[in-house]
Parts: C-alpha cells; structure tokens; sequence
C-alpha cells in the first residue's frame, strides 16, 4: 500500500521558488526588520525567518533603524518591534514613523504587557501585540499577515503614483476641463466657463480621456474620487 503524502504549508522561499520557476519572475524576499536589542532573542528569530525564506535586518535601537530605514515602498516587509529598548522607546519609533507617512506594519513582541501600552500600540495601527516567549507559528502567522496588508498598501500606493503621473501630463487647460467633467458639467456649460468653442472643448476633452487612460466619464470621476481621498 502506497503511503500517503502529507500536505506542508508552503514557506515564503517556496511560493519565491515557484514565481521565479514558473512564472519568469524574479522575486526578492519580503524582509523582516528586527528592532530589539535581546540578543539572544536576535538569534533565535533570525534562524527560524531566514528558514522560512525571510530576509531579516536586525538593529539594536530605533536610532540606528531610523539612521538606516529603508524605502518600505521597494520591498514587501514588516517590522518586528520591541517595547522598551535603548533610547528611543518602541512605540516612540511607531510615532516617528506614522509622521514619516510610513507603510510598514509593525508587530510589536516584548516581554511587558502592559494593557495601556498594547491597547495604544493597537490603536496607534499596530499589526498586532505579542508577548514574550512567542511560538514560531503564532510569530510567523502575524508575519505573514502584516506582510500581506503591506503588499497590498504598496499596490494601492503604485497606483495611486501612476495616477498622479497621469494627471501630472495634463496641460493648465486640460486640467480644468477634466475638473469640470467630473463635477458633471456638458461640453457646451464647460465652454461657456471657459471660454472656447464647443468644439475646442469636445478636443481637450477627448485629450483628457486619452492621457488618463480611460473610456468612459465614469472612470474619470472614479480617479478623481480616489486622488481626493488619498489627499485628505
């Protein structure tokens, strides 16, 4: 009789593999940033993350993290972070870096569970709060969670990126047309805003439609919409 196979949650160098080998792709691993300055604690977790296919940067205070801190934009990753560490405190570099506009989770592990300092962190945006010893499954789980969101965060910030470059090769008169139209106003209401013929707008309209990559009014106002809400 044939055993049968057990099914392995893939790792993180596993699904790395499997893009690069089937897809073309060449994917770099996400990265863990490590901010404590336990060493033995350093040791242990960068063994077990660069198993599961981890890259990991360790750094001792928020100091030299900040000193060194990386594009969070270039690479998917999170930051794993200590509460009480030399200097410059844990949820301290929480602050700093919502300030710096930041995109990298954060999941604080440390020793000290004070419920005041979990439920500000939390509040404050944090991934989640785990508390000294943490098994690898509990430690990996909010890794990969935290890694996700921020996967998602730098898609929707690309996008965003692109949009505004779009709007970035409109002309001062395309601009205003394309401010018109998303308020819903006709070519004929715009012209008379504006000035020009009918026909001079139909032009800068049609202009609009193509330097924003777009078919329909509908998809205008969408962008509109969501360029407004990024910069609220």
């Amino acid at each position: 009789m044939t055993p049968r196979k057990l099914y392995c949650h893939p790792t993180a160098r596993d699904l790395q593999v499997f893009s690069v080998l089937h897809m073309g792709e060449v994917v770099l691993p996400s990265v863990v940033y490590i901010v404590d300055d336990d060493v033995s604690f350093q040791t242990a977790i960068r063994r077990r993350l660069r198993l599961a296919g981890y890259e990991v940067q360790i750094y001792s205070s928020a100091e030299q993290f900040l000193d060194q801190q990386p594009d969070d934009n270039n690479r998917s990753g999170c930051l794993l972070l200590d509460v009480r560490i030399p200097g410059l405190s844990g949820p301290g570099l929480q602050a700093r870096l919502h300030e710096a506009g930041s995109t990298l989770p954060i999941v604080f592990v440390s020793a000290h569970n004070d419920i005041k300092t979990v439920v500000q962190a939390l509040k404050a945006g944090a991934e989640d709060f785990l508390i000294k010893p943490v098994t690898s499954d509990v430690l990996l789980t909010a890794i990969e969670r935290a890694i996700a969101r921020h996967d998602v965060s730098r898609k929707l910030q690309s996008e965003l990126n692109l949009l505004r470059a779009h709007i970035a090769t409109l002309t001062p008169r395309e601009r205003q047309v394309f401010d018109l139209v998303v308020r819903g106003k006709m070519n004929k209401q715009i012209a008379f805003a504006l000035g020009p013929t009918e026909r001079t707008i139909k032009a800068h309209r049609h202009r609009v439609m193509e330097k924003m990559n777009v078919r329909s009014v509908t998809e205008l106002v969408l962008i509109a919409k969501r360029l407004d809400h990024s910069a609220a």
